[in-house]
This record gives C-alpha cells, structure tokens and sequence, in this order.
C-alpha cells in the first residue's frame, strides 16, 4: 500500500467514533475494498469474530496457524465452527509435523530453554510467514483483546503496520461477559479446552503481535 492509500485513513477518527463499535468497524474495514483475511487460533470466544466477519464479507479468507498441539476439543470446535458458519478456511501447518519434531527435538521446550524461541518461529511465526506471502492481504483482522497482554493493552483498535498491513482488532475493548453474550445471542459454539504451547503463560505475547 502506497503512502498516499495510508494517508488517506484517518486513524485516529476512525477509533474514536468505531473502536468500540465492533460489527461496525469490520463492516468499514471491509468496505474499504481491500484484499483481507481474519486469523483465528480457536481459542475460546474465537466465534465471535468469525461470525462477524463472515456476516460482513461471507467469503473472507480465514488463517489458522495449527501448529499440530492443539487439544482435541479445539479441533472438533475448530470444525464445528467452520461448518456452522460456511468458513473459507485455509490451514497452514509447519513445515515439520509434531511427530517429526518430537523425534528429533524431543517435547515442547520450557519458557526458559533458550530453544523455545526457534520453536515459536517453526510453529508460528514462519506459517503465518508464508500465509501472508501467499494471500498477500491488505487488511488483517484479528481478535487481540486489551485485556491479554501488556502489548495488545497499548494497541488501537486500527492501526497501520510499518509495510502498509492495516491491522484490526474490533474486539480490542470487550470483556469476557460481552463475549460470552455475544455467543449466546447467535448461537455459536464455544471452546474452553485450548492451550497455546508458544505462550505458556496466558498474559505472555507469543510473539505474533511483535513481529507484525
């Protein structure tokens, strides 16, 4: 994206009057009429972005980064989900399965074993590497929440990456409880059974957010 293209958002309007108006600004980010795609780890609350996503634009494309450790739960919701809502769903695995890695690296290294972070960039970052190349997306929604981390807690709900990558969080400011509301209202299924090997602290960035 040009300069001009950037220049021509006013980012600090566009979170005053839409930051906490989440359907609403997804609805303006996609009316931009730029490439997009959401990301999702299905987590838990993950259906609410999706959903609204999907009601905003049926066939944005949809990242998931399985880095082959997720719970059996997550999986069956990660199908539940995609089928409910007629997702277009694109995989990216790393490049080793878990069963190759684990034959010759052994389990997941601990948080201070000085390994962890080629760990991290083997199932995280360099699929989300290669999406990114691939899709070549202009807008980038994702379901960030202030309450996470530190770093996401200073984030705006729309901001605009050093390559021109027009992030948005449009569920930057929501609490649980509105979550949870939001889930119940249309019907959507839910997953609590979710571990994320990369963080293995919940309030600790897994280094996605820092790098892009």
């Amino acid at each position: 994206m040009s300069q001009s293209q950037q220049s021509n958002i006013d980012l600090a309007h566009i979170n005053a009057t839409l930051g906490r108006d989440a359907q609403g600004l997804v609805n303006w980010a996609v009316g931009l009429g730029k490439t997009n795609i959401v990301t999702t780890n299905f987590r838990p609350f993950e259906a609410v972005i999706l959903h609204m996503c999907a009601k905003a634009q049926p066939d944005m494309r949809v990242i998931w980064m399985d880095n082959g450790y997720n719970t059996e739960a997550t999986y069956q919701f990660a199908d539940e989900v995609t089928k409910q809502l007629g997702l277009n769903l694109s995989i990216y695995l790393p490049l080793r399965s878990r069963a190759h890695r684990e034959a010759v690296d052994g389990a997941v290294p601990a948080l201070d074993d000085p390994r962890h972070e080629a760990f991290t960039a083997e199932v995280k970052l360099e699929p989300f590497a290669r999406a990114l190349r691939e899709t070549a997306p202009q807008v980038w929604f994702t379901a960030l929440r202030a309450t996470d981390t530190a770093v996401r807690a200073a984030m705006e709900p729309v901001s605009i990456n050093p390559d021109g990558l027009i992030k948005v969080a449009p569920l930057l400011h929501w609490s649980s409880k509105q979550l949870y509301e939001y889930l119940v209202e249309h019907g959507l299924p839910n997953n609590f059974d979710y571990v994320d090997p990369t963080k293995g602290e919940d309030n600790r960035e897994c280094g996605l957010h820092l790098s892009h």
